[in-house]
């Protein structure tokens, strides 16, 4: 059947697992707690506490990572030798304040708010996993699940790395999870196969040299135009140094120096974020992005100190699991729910997991349906349509279903 012809094909209302009113009101109320109580990443102790007691009340058996923050539970006949489905959720919010007016629920904490949808992503696997928890005392849930509370996600390299050196990878066979969308409605999520996401980087460059009076510059090292001419010259001479088609990004985010106008300064500090489209160019940009600030500062006789601080590579969906939440959605929803999405220049340590097994991330849409009102991401006023929560909810439960008939 083709794609057309499916597109207009309702969800399967055979599937188990649907997400019952009671439960769905209190995931939405489990959101707004978090989202009135955000906390930042490796300091999440009050969300792992608050998700700790709900999967201990639903007779489960959740355990704390050895990093202190976040968690994991199994659900289901754990033998620890067949690989699982891993659903993963992160739990950290951001350090910026909430903006949002007239809001019930918007963060008690200054400077902190959950502008990036982690209280969603919580939610849902949350109620994922409480589902499925139920589906297993049924006797209709074949395989074993693993939820995975991640910390930390926000702070470079991401908290995944730590997760994993927990062992939550320990026996996952395959990995998912959902990122907020917020220029998708509502009822629907966008997959692609391979890359979704960019690889991340930070960059912090320190130029030193010679200060002195501005009647004299010939006797300074003029560090204000050598900091400028970085700040230029560098992003477009190492996109000219890479294929184009790898979209090699060195975009600037501060850049301070001096303290008087008739003062040349001896030290200018910058900072910025390095992004790129594929893990070729990303395991190369160090070295093409030192080479090309050591050109421009030596021009300057300007003393260069360059931190390069890894942070994410790209997320690269596998194309079997992309087409599992394919299948999971279409189940649910129809395959109309469904919609290709492009890469995005965003970071997410999602990545990381698939390193080492398969897996696959879908956009979750989170904007209302007919509301053109912007609320990007790492926005203060960012907030979620919370129908969005009941979507994921059912498309993790049906891709554990559906994972484990295959």
């Amino acid at each position: 059947m083709s794609r057309d012809s499916e597109a207009d094909l309702p969800g399967d209302p055979q599937l188990p697992g649907a997400l019952p009113e009671a439960l769905r009101a209190e995931l939405v109320a489990f959101r707004r707690d978090l989202h009135m109580h955000p906390e930042l990443g490796n300091q999440e102790f009050r969300t792992t506490a608050a998700l700790k007691a709900r999967l201990e009340r639903a007779g489960l058996k959740p355990r704390v990572l050895a990093i202190g923050t976040g968690l994991i539970c199994d659900i289901g006949d754990w033998d620890g030798v067949q690989p699982v489905l891993a659903l993963r959720a992160d739990i950290d919010a951001l350090p910026i304040p909430d903006t949002k007016a007239d809001c019930a629920y918007r963060s008690t904490v200054p400077d902190r708010a959950h502008a990036c949808g982690h209280d969603v992503h919580t939610a849902v696997v949350l109620g994922a996993g409480l589902v499925l928890a139920e589906l297993h005392r049924e006797g209709l849930l074949p395989r074993p699940v693993r939820l995975i509370f991640q910390p930390a996600e926000e702070v470079l390299p991401g908290g995944a790395p730590d997760a994993i050196e927990s062992g939550v990878l320990d026996g996952v066979g395959r990995i998912i999870g959902v990122h907020c969308d917020p220029k998708v409605d509502a009822g629907r999520i966008g997959l692609r196969h391979g890359a979704i996401t960019s690889a991340c980087d930070r960059l912090e460059v320190s130029l030193d040299g010679a200060g002195g009076h501005t009647a004299r510059p010939h006797l300074t090292t003029d560090l204000v135009t050598a900091a400028a001419r970085v700040v230029t010259d560098v992003p477009s001479l190492v996109a000219r140094r890479v294929d184009a088609r790898s979209g090699l990004a060195v975009t600037w985010g501060r850049i301070e120096s001096g303290h008087a106008c008739n003062v040349v300064p001896q030290h200018a500090e910058l900072s910025g974020t390095v992004r790129c489209l594929d893990l070729d160019t990303w395991r190369a940009a160090p070295d093409l992005v030192h080479a090309a600030i050591d050109e421009i500062a030596n021009l300057y006789r300007a003393k260069s100190e360059i931190n390069y601080i890894r942070g994410v590579p790209p997320v690269v969906n596998d194309a079997a699991v992309t087409e599992l939440l394919r299948d999971a959605m279409t189940a649910r929803r129809g395959a109309h729910s469904i919609e290709d999405t492009e890469q995005s220049l965003g970071g997410e340590d999602f990545s990381w997991y698939l390193q080492h097994v398969p897996g696959a991330m879908a956009r979750l849409g989170v904007r209302t349906p007919g509301d053109r009102t912007t609320r990007d991401l790492h926005r203060g006023d960012f907030d979620a349509d919370e129908s969005a929560i009941t979507v994921g909810v059912e498309l993790f439960t049906a891709a554990a279903l559906l994972d484990a008939e295959a």
